[in-house]
């Protein structure tokens, strides 16, 4: 069994990390240096750190935060928010994040993907899914969910696959900050779908919910609010992990 990884994820807006339901009700709930190097001495395997507005307001302003997080911290770091074009690609990556994370520009314009993964490699694309459920399925949607885009979440995961994308991080909107849990159908769904490790994101509010996603077939769990408000610690959900017969990654 390949070993499951947990990854911390932090929404930025500005110079602080906010946390919020369904990605909207933003509150802010610290720093992302401090933060980052907090949740990796506590033996985090990954990090992803989000520009929430930078799509919204056509900017990138993470990069001075990444270059002082990768001086700092030495776990694997993804970025994204506001990556457009190869260029800011190419910024990210030399500021010292290890992938990149696209999302609305992929949907735009899906070549996007495919460009990335021959300029940089498939390991360095990570492509998000904002999944809402519509019915007995679900739709992708962007803008840090405030447009829907038709696609089916399905069809577009393996899409994103065949152009290159070597990652998906898949966010339930309806289950983001909700604590509740994954949607675990749709994890399952999309885990089956593709031949790419999958991130499940949107819902953990105790350690039992990773767990939950992780044998629903992701390979690793993103976790936001359940880190971010103490509602657990990462060495809590490595052993439910391990309770659970789930190998976790050796630091």
């Amino acid at each position: 069994m390949t070993a499951k990884r947990l990854i911390a994820r932090l929404d930025i807006k500005g110079p602080n990390v906010v946390r919020g339901i369904h990605l909207e009700g933003l509150r802010v709930v610290g720093q992302p240096e401090e933060m980052a190097a907090r949740y990796a001495e506590a033996g985090i395997d990954e990090l992803i750190f989000i520009d929430t507005v930078a799509t919204l307001y056509g900017r990138n302003n993470t990069l001075a935060v990444v270059e002082r997080t990768a001086e700092k911290v030495f776990v694997p770091l993804t970025v994204g928010g506001g990556i457009r074009e190869l260029k800011d690609v190419d910024a990210v990556l030399r500021a010292g994040a290890d992938k990149v994370s696209v999302n609305s520009a992929a949907v735009r314009r899906p070549e996007f993907v495919t460009e990335i993964a021959k300029s940089f490699g498939s390991q360095c694309v990570v492509a998000t899914i904002e999944a809402k459920r519509q019915g007995p399925a679900w739709t992708v949607v962007i803008e840090n969910a405030r447009e829907a885009t038709g696609k089916d979440v399905l069809q577009w995961a393996k899409e994103v696959v065949e152009r290159g994308a070597g990652e998906i991080c898949l966010t339930s909107i309806d289950e983001d900050g909700m604590k509740r849990g994954c949607d675990l159908a749709l994890v399952r769904a999309v885990s089956q779908a593709v031949r790419v490790p999958v991130i499940a994101s949107g819902g953990p509010g105790k350690p039992e919910h990773a767990v939950d996603a992780l044998q629903a077939g992701a390979d690793a769990v993103a976790l936001g609010t359940l880190l971010h408000f103490k509602l657990a610690t990462v060495a809590d959900v490595k052993q439910a992990m391990s309770r659970a017969g789930v190998e976790t990654r050796a630091r």
